[in-house]
C-alpha cells in the first residue's frame, strides 16, 4: 500500500481512537461532577480523603456556597441523604452520650421482628428496672397493648416503659442490648457502645453524630420507622378498654411547641435529653425532592430550645448549600435486607429513591459509567476499523494498477 493510500486509513483510525478516548474519559464526567450530580461546572479538584476523622468544623469552601452557621453544639453533621454526601460536620466521631436518640438504634434492631398488629400483655417483670426520672408513655401492668401502640410510646413519648415492654418481647433487656450492638456494627457505627436500650445515662454508653446519622438514615428506609418518626400525635390505650388519651411527639421541631416553630418539610426523626447528655436531636427534612439529615449533640449556649434552633439553622444552610457544596465525607448506604455491605444493590437504591426521588435518574456509580462509556468507545473503534477495511479493499485494485504495494 502506497503512503498516499495509507495516510487516509491512518487518519481515520487516529480520529476513531481519539474519539473513543474522549468518550471514555469525558463520558463519566458528564454524568457526574466531582461534587455530585447537582454541580458539573466550576468544581474544585475532587478530594478523596475523608475529613470526618479530623477535629473541628469540616467544610470545603467553594464560590457561591455560604459557610455553615456557627452553632454551639459539641458535635453536628449535615448529610444529603439522596447522595449520602456529608456537606459539613463538626467532630463527627466524637463519642458522646446519646440520650433517647439511641432509641433509633433500638427501633432498627427490634421493629422488624413483630407485626404492628400483634398484641402483648405487659407484665410487672416487663417493667422492672426502669430508671427513676425516665420518660414514660404510661403503660400499665396486666394490660394488653398492640405493638403499634408500644411503638407510639417509644417514638412520640420517648417512653422507657414502652422500650422495656418491647425488649421483653424480644427476649429480654440483655439480649436487646446485644442485638442493638450487633446492628450498630453491621451499619458501620464504630463509635457506639450500648449499655442501656432506652438511651438512659449509663456508664460507658456513647455514640456520635456520625453513628446517629447512620441510624437515622437506615431507619428512614424502613416504612414503619419513617411513619412513626413523622407521627405528630396518636391515641394511646387506657384501662384495657375503648378509652384512649392523646399523646404528642416530644420533637418540638416536628410539632411546634414550647416556643419552637415547626420546620417546613420535617419528617422526623428523634430527640433526646438527659442531664449528662444534654439535648440531642436527629432531624430529617424534605424539600423540592431533596432530603437532608442533621444530627446535633449537646448545644452549649444554654438556650432552652438550642438543639432545635441549631438544627433549623443547619437544615436551612444545607438546603441552600447542597446543590454546589463539596463533600467532606460520605455515609455508607444502608445494606439491603439487613445484610452487611455498602448497600448499592436494587433494594438499597429503591429505598434511597423513596427518600430522594431525583436519585432515580442518577447514574448508579462511576464504575457503571465507565463500563457504558468504554463499551461505546469500543464500538466506535470497531466501526472505524470496519470502515477503514472496506475502504482499503475498494482501493486495493487501483493501488496495484498504479504499481503500489506494502510500504518497504
Amino acid at each position: 500500500m502506497s503512503r498516499a493510500s495509507w495516510s487516509p486509513v491512518r487518519a481515520l483510525t487516529a480520529a476513531a481512537v481519539c474519539t473513543a478516548s474522549l468518550l471514555a474519559l469525558c463520558g463519566p464526567a458528564a454524568a457526574d461532577g466531582p461534587n455530585g450530580v447537582d454541580d458539573l461546572r466550576g468544581a474544585p479538584p475532587a478530594r478523596t480523603e475523608d475529613l470526618l476523622d479530623e477535629p473541628g468544623v469540616q467544610f470545603l469552601p467553594r464560590p457561591g456556597v455560604p459557610e455553615p452557621p456557627r452553632v454551639s453544639a459539641l458535635s453536628w453533621i449535615v448529610t444529603d441523604l439522596g447522595t449520602h454526601r456529608v456537606l459539613a460536620a463538626k467532630d463527627a466521631h466524637r463519642p458522646l452520650p446519646p440520650a433517647s436518640t439511641l432509641k433509633t438504634l433500638f427501633a432498627l434492631a427490634v421493629l422488624p421482628k413483630f407485626s404492628q398488629g400483634a398484641v402483648h400483655t405487659v407484665s410487672a417483670a416487663d417493667l422492672a428496672g426502669i430508671e427513676a426520672g425516665s420518660a414514660l408513655a404510661g403503660i400499665k401492668e396486666d394490660m394488653p397493648y398492640r405493638v403499634a401502640d408500644l411503638w407510639h410510646g417509644v417514638f412520640l413519648s420517648s417512653g422507657s416503659d414502652a422500650v422495656h415492654a418491647l425488649a421483653a418481647m424480644n427476649g429480654g433487656w440483655g439480649k436487646t442490648i446485644d442485638d442493638m450492638q450487633a446492628t450498630a456494627e453491621r451499619l458501620g457505627a464504630r463509635d457506639t457502645t450500648v449499655e442501656s436500650a432506652d438511651g438512659f445515662d449509663t456508664p460507658g454508653q456513647v455514640s456520635s453524630a456520625y453513628d446517629l446519622s447512620l441510624f437515622g438514615q437506615a431507619g428512614l428506609t424502613n416504612r414503619d420507622f419513617a411513619r412513626l418518626a413523622a407521627t405528630r400525635t396518636a391515641r394511646f390505650p387506657e384501662d384495657a378498654g375503648p378509652d384512649a388519651y392523646g399523646i404528642q411527639n416530644t420533637n418540638r421541631l416536628l410539632v411546634g411547641s414550647h416556643g419552637v416553630t415547626p420546620y417546613d418539610g420535617l419528617i422526623g426523626v428523634k430527640n433526646g435529653y438527659t442531664s449528662h447528655a444534654g439535648n440531642t436531636l436527629i432531624a430529617a427534612a424534605r424539600r423540592g425532592g431533596r432530603t437532608l439529615l442533621v444530627t446535633v449533640m449537646n448545644p452549649q449556649s444554654g438556650a432552652g430550645n438550642a438543639v432545635y434552633e441549631e438544627a433549623r439553622a443547619l437544615l436551612d444552610w444545607g438546603f441552600a448549600a447542597a446543590p454546589r457544596a463539596a463533600a467532606v465525607g460520605v455515609l455508607p448506604a444502608p445494606a439491603p435486607h439487613g445484610r452487611p455491605g455498602t448497600g448499592t444493590g436494587p433494594a438499597a437504591r429503591q429505598a434511597v429513591t423513596a427518600l430522594h426521588p431525583a436519585a432515580a435518574d442518577r447514574p448508579a456509580g462511576r464504575t457503571g459509567d465507565l463500563i457504558v462509556w468504554s463499551s461505546a468507545a469500543a464500538g466506535v473503534v470497531a466501526l472505524a476499523g470496519l470502515g477503514a477495511g472496506l475502504w482499503w479493499r475498494r482501493r486495493r485494485p487501483a493501488a496495484q494498477e498504479d504499481g503500489g504495494g506494502p510500504a518497504s
